[in-house]
Order: C-alpha cells, then sequence, then structure tokens
C-alpha cells in the first residue's frame, strides 16, 4: 500500500481528509491528475521495480496482474475524475453497494466504491493506491523509490508552472485528458483488453530482463539525476546488480532441479524400470550446459537473456518430463512427495485421525 501525506500528517489521497485541511475541494483532482500521468508516463519504471523471475512466471496469472501497467480507480472516483476533466466542479462522494449472497448463513455487507480490481497492477483502495504486482520475496525499497520519484517530478513541474501564472485546474484538466488511456477498471486478463491497453500505448514489458534494462534510458536516468535521487553511474550499477541478482536466482533454482533429477526422479524411475528415463538423463546435461553457459555470457544483461530462457523454457519443458515420470512410478518407489500427497495429505495416513486422537 502506498500513500503519501503532508507533515501536519494530512493524507493527500484522502479527499475528505485534503478538502478539510486545504478548503478547497480541487486539491485532490489536481493531486490525482499528476499521478495517473506520471504512471503513465513512468510506468516502465514501475514494471522495472517489479522485475522478478518469480514475476516473469506469476504476472498474468496466479491471482497476479499482467505485466502491464494501468490504473484501476473505480467507477465512481473515474466518473468524478471524468467530470473534473470536463469542466464540473462537483465534490466527490462516493457511493457503497449492498451485496446480498442469498444465504441465510451470510448477511448482506456493503462493499466500499474503490473496492479493488485484483487484476489492476495499481488500483486506487481509498487514500491510497495498491502496488498489487510486487513479488512476495521482493524488498520494497526500489518500488517506493520509484513511486515516490516519478510523484514528486510531477508535482515539481505542478508547482513550477503554476508559480509561472498558470491555473492548476486547468493543468490537471489537461493531463487527465492526455493521460485518460491509463486508467482501466475492467479485467486485465481477458487478452482484448490486454490489446487495447497496449495498442492505446501504456506501458507492457512481458519480460523481466528487458524491464530491468529500462533503469538506463534516457529517459529515466535524466529523471533520477534531475530529482537527485540517482547519477546514471548508480542507475547503470544497479541494473547490472538487479540483472544479477535475477540470474542468480534461475541458477539456484537450475541447480536445485539437477540435484533433484539425480538424488530423486532418475533413481526412482530406475528403479521402477518405467518412465523417461533417456531424457531425464539428458535433461540434467541440458540444464549443467546452460549454466555454463550463463557463466560465460559477457555482461550482466546477457546473463539475464539466458537466465530467463532457462527459467521459463527449458526448465518448465523438464519439468513436464518429470510429472510424465511421477504418473507412471509406483507410489513407494517415488522418493519426493507427490502432487495426491502434498494436496490431499489427509487421504494418504495410514488411518483416518479422529478426535478421540486428540483427547
Amino acid at each position: 500500500n502506498w500513500s503519501i501525506a503532508t507533515n501536519d500528517g494530512v493524507n493527500l489521497l484522502n479527499p475528505d481528509q485534503l478538502a478539510t485541511a486545504s478548503g478547497n475541494d480541487n486539491c485532490f483532482p489536481i493531486i490525482m491528475a499528476a499521478l495517473v500521468s506520471a504512471i503513465d508516463t513512468h510506468g516502465d519504471l514501475m514494471r522495472m521495480a517489479i522485475a522478478s523471475p518469480g514475476n516473469d512466471f506469476r504476472l498474468g496469472a496466479c491471482e497476479a496482474p499482467p505485466a502491464i501497467v494501468s490504473t484501476y480507480l473505480g467507477d465512481d472516483m473515474t466518473k468524478y475524475l471524468e467530470g473534473f476533466m470536463n469542466g464540473d466542479d462537483a465534490k466527490y462522494e462516493p457511493a457503497t453497494k449492498t451485496i446480498d449472497l442469498g444465504c441465510q448463513e451470510i448477511l448482506p455487507f456493503d462493499v466500499p466504491a474503490e473496492d479493488r480490481n485484483r487484476t489492476s497492477p495499481f488500483p486506487y483502495g481509498g487514500a491510497r493506491f495498491e502496488f498489487r504486482a510486487v513479488g512476495s520475496s521482493q524488498n520494497v525499497s526500489l518500488v517506493n523509490t520509484v513511486l515516490n520519484t516519478i510523484a514528486a517530478e510531477k508535482f515539481a513541474e505542478y508547482a513550477d508552472r503554476i508559480e509561472a501564472g498558470e491555473d492548476a485546474t486547468e493543468i490537471a484538466r489537461a493531463d487527465l485528458k492526455k493521460h485518460w488511456k491509463v486508467i482501466f477498471n475492467g479485467d486485465n486478463y481477458d487478452e482484448d483488453n490486454q490489446k487495447m491497453l497496449t495498442d492505446s500505448g501504456v506501458w507492457r514489458i512481458d519480460s523481466g530482463v528487458e524491464a530491468i534494462a529500462q533503469f538506463t534510458k534516457e529517459k529515466n536516468t535524466a529523471l533520477f539525476e534531475k530529482m537527485s535521487v540517482l547519477s546514471p553511474e548508480e542507475c547503470s550499477a544497479r541494473q547490472d546488480i538487479i540483472h544479477d541478482h535475477y540470474t542468480g536466482t534461475v541458477e539456484m533454482e537450475a541447480l536445485v532441479l539437477v540435484d533433484m533429477l539425480n538424488q530423486h526422479i532418475i533413481p526412482s524411475v530406475k528403479a521402477a524400470g518405467v518412465g523417461p528415463l533417456a531424457e531425464l538423463e539428458a535433461a540434467v546435461g541440458q540444464l549443467s550446459g546452460a549454466v555454463a553457459e550463463i557463466h560465460g555470457a559477457e555482461s550482466s544483461y546477457d546473463k539475464a537473456k539466458l537466465a530467463r530462457v532457462l527459467r521459463l523454457e527449458t526448465m518448465v519443458d523438464i519439468r513436464t518430463t518429470c510429472d510424465e515420470a511421477e504418473e507412471v512410478v509406483p507410489e513407494d518407489l517415488w522418493t519426493l512427495a507427490t502432487y495426491k500427497e502434498l494436496l490431499f495429505l489427509d487421504s494418504h495416513s495410514e488411518a483416518a485421525a479422529t478426535v478421540t486422537d486428540y483427547e
């Protein structure tokens, strides 16, 4: 969750709190216009900040949003900002809706207007944004650095233009019209919607390796230098480190798979006398060769590109072969936990436990 506040504790993403503190109902839509513009302009940096091998596998599935950096604002907020953009100065008054599941055991319950869209990478959830694409194992320091920097740049631009005599409301309205395409409240899993967003110019970088490479694009090094956050040299160093971390993570996983093949899967197939033994033995050499090729690459970027192919293509194919072996090897000869044991552990105990067992 990400939000910003004044040094007096006024949350700039809370419309009521901000209006009360400022005495101006237009402060909130101006703030939102700046953030919408920042997201649309620097979606590549947001994607860079959450790039990892796990996210290359997870984004667009596993209840994670796809690698298209749009923002969900909810129907009420979107209508409010659309009205503001077109000259309406109405106050934001979100409505709640009551959901009745028709089940006697569950009472009807209210859902806030900004109820989260779980397919959106950056939804507004009422007084905050939620960056839903961040991986569970990731340190959020770089994510916060990016979000704070792109917001600060836009606020600084607005401040300079206002001090030069421009009207803040007109600046915000023009920015909303320019960057409206990044607001999307629909289903981000739908392929037609994904194509529509991509065709409209919303940032989409499917490869984490290529997303990391955005760190040193001229637009982005200029941003970090202008905001006194990172020098171009520091951006380059951090890009190399993130690429190296990407590669190291994949290499570790590949070597674990080699150990699983040598210590468990191949011996089990040999003991059973069934299964794709030749393919499994070849897979060990294939994995070892791929790791050696990575070590021989010249740059961190080249190593990471090879690692991505190893993780998302080679290892996926080998995993399929391992699954084929598990299907035919008798359970008593399979030395790893089977899917049945992992998913239905209670059905594989020798005797079903009863309440009296624990009394």
